[in-house]
């Protein structure tokens, strides 16, 4: 259970900040960027949530709470250690990725296939989800960067790849279920 009795420590006055497992790194570091975008994202499904209702705000509700998951994987690094830690580091695992899966084909049943990209946009909810799924491909991209210097957690790689299709596909849903995406037409403007 987390206790907040106190929201400021004054511990980062300095431009460093501590990780999961209590080291101390700077507050630009690959690791904190990328778990400082995921909640970001989190922060920018929050706005679409304002627009949802039902089974999809209840999906929505549901990536809000792995996104927390999911930083606390990003901000713990030493996956190798995690048998010897105090408390067992929560990390993200398949099922959460094939939960994804499953939503994305179940909702893109729905959907006629596409013969055209579409346009950020339509209906308040679909814009919201199409920034969300810009957001979440930049967490994605920050995280497979710190793979590439650190250890990072496969399966929150392959959820965040996961999760901008799921917004993608979500936005669709939320454009009267395709009916209403806004049609991208090449070199219209010339």
């Amino acid at each position: 259970m987390v206790v907040l009795n106190k929201i400021y420590t004054r511990t980062g006055d300095a431009g460093q900040t501590a990780l999961g497992n209590g080291a101390r790194v700077d507050k630009h570091s690959a690791r904190v960027t990328a778990y400082g975008t995921v909640d970001e994202l989190n922060a920018t499904l929050g706005m679409a949530r304002l627009h949802t209702e039902g089974a999809m705000d209840s999906q929505l509700a549901m990536i809000q709470n792995d996104l927390f998951d999911l930083g606390a994987d990003l901000c713990r690094p030493d996956m190798e250690k995690d048998a010897e830690a105090e408390y067992p580091p929560l990390r993200m695992i398949a099922a959460q990725v094939d939960r994804l899966e499953a939503e994305i084909d179940a909702m893109n049943d729905r959907l006629d296939p596409l013969r055209s990209f579409i346009l950020p946009g339509g209906s308040p909810a679909a814009a919201y989800l199409h920034l969300c799924r810009t957001v979440a491909r930049r967490a994605e991209r920050l995280a497979v960067e710190l793979s590439t210097v650190e250890t990072v957690n496969p399966a929150a790689v392959k959820y965040l790849n996961r999760l901008s299709d799921w917004f993608f596909v979500a936005a669709r849903i939320c454009n009267d279920e395709g009916r209403a995406d806004v049609l991208w037409v090449p070199g219209a403007n010339r």
